[in-house]
């Protein structure tokens, strides 16, 4: 069972130092050095892949009303038969991909968005059909989708499991109303109770709630009873993701003073809340912002050492191509990143026009690789053996990580990290700092640029 305590080097110096902002590293690099593309990069990755199978996500990106506190790529409407057309161009752009999984099986599906919810029962059953039309699917393949409470019935549970659906996640983020009001998603906590005991009446495998910490107004007192409320529900894993806040970027995050949110100290104690809280109760701490059930299959394969991170989260499968469908999705195949247009109608003109859909992408140099390597392994294991890494890219790790290492001094005087001879290791107390230590591996990001340069601050803060 975890344990977080607080130690005396998690004062207010020591969080301040290190809430610089940083990614959240579900890849590496990060899909903001992604550059613009010429050509089909995913079709010469393909060539030298050697991955044995398929992931597939599938991007959504409608939403019926605007939370302001989102920073995905959506686009909101209340105009259901937009997803008619989307479907449409979805069958045309998996045409133009399925060759990605000739000779292989899906052994995943994961529908984001936006919400998938915003789909109906009918328009699930089309692009469920679309899907095993074109891609062979393994039987025990799993199937995941992203739900938001407030456009889910008991009917429309039932109806994802007849189709093969085996895991739902529920966005519950918080159930404060006051911090609802702020962020402008009111909804009911007794419906989404409901909702995880119908899945789990229904038999799905595992069920999620997603939480956000750091959001406007909320506070110790007020996300005790979040925690209690998710608690009472049990869940087979939970998400608790750490709000970035980048009104720079996101217009809607402006619609809420910047004085309603938690400062650093404050948010580092919500997060050691929940933390404790959960642990208590019986769940395993996966990486930095996941819980699972001990019988779980994320749980189990954290403990076997088959934690893998992409650009969903967490994941049971490390070997397989990732291919991404829908506008903004991103896919990773062999040594390649490839992103899809983001706006909507510029992503029709492309379909259209017979043109990739991916407009901006990375092929990943020696260097990326061996840099993603080292902090996949931090992010979810807290731990480097270097001479894994040593062995498998032919180098010494201490002098091809040297500055990297010397970046990590700070880090390492104030308890956060230990270096040995033979390993990094990231102690359980010092988990939250996880984003800042894996910056300090990050070859395109300069850890001592300072907060206030622009460059930086496109990403959120760590802490």
């Amino acid at each position: 069972m975890t344990s977080i305590a607080i130690k005396p080097s998690d004062t207010m110096s020591t969080i301040t130092k290190y809430a610089q902002h940083a990614p959240r590293y579900t890849s590496y690099p990060t899909a903001l050095k992604f550059e613009p593309l010429d050509n089909d990069i995913l079709r010469t990755a393909h060539v030298i892949s050697k991955a044995p199978a398929v992931s597939l996500y599938v991007h959504i990106p409608f939403c019926k009303t605007l939370c302001y506190y989102c920073g995905c790529n959506k686009l909101v409407t209340r105009h259901n038969e937009k997803a008619d057309e989307y479907l449409v161009y979805l069958e045309k752009e998996v045409l133009t991909k399925h060759y990605l999984a000739k000779g292989k099986q899906v052994v995943s599906l994961h529908l984001g968005g936006g919400s998938p919810s915003f789909l109906s029962e009918t328009q699930h059953t089309t692009l469920m059909y679309i899907l095993k039309k074109h891609f062979s699917f393994d039987a025990n393949a799993e199937f995941s989708i992203e739900l938001d409470p407030r456009n889910v019935t008991k009917s429309y549970l039932k109806h994802l499991k007849s189709l093969g659906y085996t895991r739902v996640s529920f966005g519950l983020q918080d159930t404060d109303y006051n911090v609802q009001s702020t962020i402008n998603r009111v909804q009911s906590t007794s419906h989404i109770a409901e909702l995880v005991f119908e899945a789990r009446t229904l038999g799905f495998d595992s069920v999620n709630l997603d939480l956000i910490y750091g959001l406007p107004n909320q506070s110790i007192d007020t996300f005790k009873s979040t925690i209690a409320a998710t608690k009472a529900m049990m869940p087979n894993r939970i998400s608790l993701f750490s709000y970035a806040h980048l009104p720079e970027r996101f217009a809607a995050q402006r619609k809420f003073s910047e004085a309603t949110l938690p400062d650093s100290e404050e948010k580092a104690a919500l997060y050691k809340l929940a933390v404790k809280s959960f642990t208590t109760v019986g769940y395993e701490m996966i990486g930095l912002d996941h819980f699972a059930l001990s019988n779980d299959s994320l749980a189990i394969a954290k403990n076997e050492g088959e934690l893998h991170r992409n650009f969903q989260g967490y994941t049971l499968r490390g070997d397989t191509d990732l291919v991404g469908i829908g506008v903004s999705a991103i896919s990773t195949v062999g040594n390649a990143f490839a992103q899809n247009e983001k706006e909507l109608k510029r992503y029709y003109a492309r379909i259209e026009q017979q043109l990739p859909s991916a407009t901006v992408g990375l092929s990943l140099s020696t260097d990326d690789l061996i840099r993603r390597d080292v902090i996949s392994s931090l992010m979810c294991n807290l731990t480097v053996d270097k001479q894994v890494i040593a062995s498998k890219y032919h180098i010494i790790f201490d002098e091809y990580f040297a500055e990297a290492l010397e970046n990590l001094l700070s880090l390492e005087e104030d308890g956060l990290v230990e270096v040995t001879q033979h390993h990094i290791k990231v102690p359980e107390t010092a988990r939250i700092y996880i984003r800042a230590i894996c910056a300090r591996f990050d070859a395109y990001l300069n850890v001592n640029e300072p907060v206030n340069s622009g460059v930086t601050n496109r990403y959120s803060k760590a802490i």
